[in-house]
């Protein structure tokens, strides 16, 4: 029996480990290629580990890369993403909060049709609010601006936000909300004092999700930004279509990998507390 079971569980394991080596392969030819000169690249394959260790690609693609008509690497949007991604996050954690708390806490007549039309609005795709947001940006005159960026996330974002704290505090006892009044604590009070403090998990789950969605966004970034406030996400595209010259696919990849890496850096240092914070309140008395 011990043998069978040892058996099984060396089969579980080497069945995970060669998805997760499927799974991990693009990313490992990424990085691979970004290291390679431009001969190594011709005169190798994808999976061949380069003759020397360069970081060439890395420094071009950073600080001198065309991304179009302009040659001045990714730095550039790398920092307009953040401008946009940080103010985004914050606002719609913290809208998203009293929402939640307002739903469950402190319910209105049409409180649960409100929700309703919130929990809409996460399945309503990106490409019906364009033009519609277009000219709203326009009125307001935040049309290629990276506020203008940022209010569309929030918006979007909103009915996400609003879903993951109504559900977690659902699990919060109505009756510490309810010794709060007795003890004189009025709306803000408990919002800030009582539930605030206890929605940690909860808070870690929406701003992972929240930057990530934010941060990958192309879609809203290349129809709302401008030219000097287009997020990294754009100008990936624009180096990666760029037709001028000679193709340089260690250039490319080390671009794209420094795209990606914050959002890798917030799963790894934040990981945890999503997965604690999905299950937090799942369970409720």
């Amino acid at each position: 029996m011990n043998g069978r079971m040892t058996l099984s569980r060396a089969l579980i394991y080497a069945g995970l480990i060669f998805f997760c080596l499927v799974y991990l392969m693009p990313l490992v030819v990424m990085v691979v290629t970004s290291f390679k000169t431009l001969p190594d690249i011709k005169a190798g394959n994808l999976m061949s580990l380069p003759n020397e260790w360069v970081f060439d690609a890395w420094h071009k693609a950073w600080d001198s890369a065309c991304t179009g008509v302009k040659c001045e690497g990714v730095k550039g949007y790398f920092w307009n993403s953040f401008q946009m991604v940080i103010p985004a996050v914050l606002i719609s954690t913290l809208l998203g909060a009293f929402n939640g708390y307002v739903i469950t806490k402190w319910q209105f007549r049409g409180s649960n049709l409100f929700f309703s039309l919130l929990l809409f609005g996460c399945f309503i795709p990106f490409q019906v609010i364009l033009l519609p947001m277009a000219a709203v940006l326009g009125r307001l005159g935040l049309a290629n601006t990276t506020t203008g960026l940022v209010v569309v996330h929030v918006i979007y974002g909103l009915a996400f936000t609003t879903l993951f704290f109504r559900n977690f505090y659902i699990s919060v006892p109505d009756e510490l909300v309810k010794a709060a009044k007795l003890d004189g604590a009025g709306f803000f009070t408990i919002f800030f004092k009582i539930l605030l403090p206890l929605s940690t998990p909860i808070i870690m789950v929406t701003i992972i999700w929240q930057f990530t969605a934010i941060w990958n966004d192309f879609l809203f970034g290349v129809v709302y930004s401008g030219s000097e406030t287009q997020p990294i996400t754009v100008a990936l595209n624009n180096l990666v279509n760029t037709s001028t010259g000679v193709k340089e696919y260690n250039v490319d990849m080390a671009a794209a990998i420094i795209a990606g890496l914050p959002t890798l850096v917030v799963y790894v240092l934040a990981g945890k507390y999503f997965v604690r914070g999905l299950t937090a309140g799942s369970v409720k008395g």
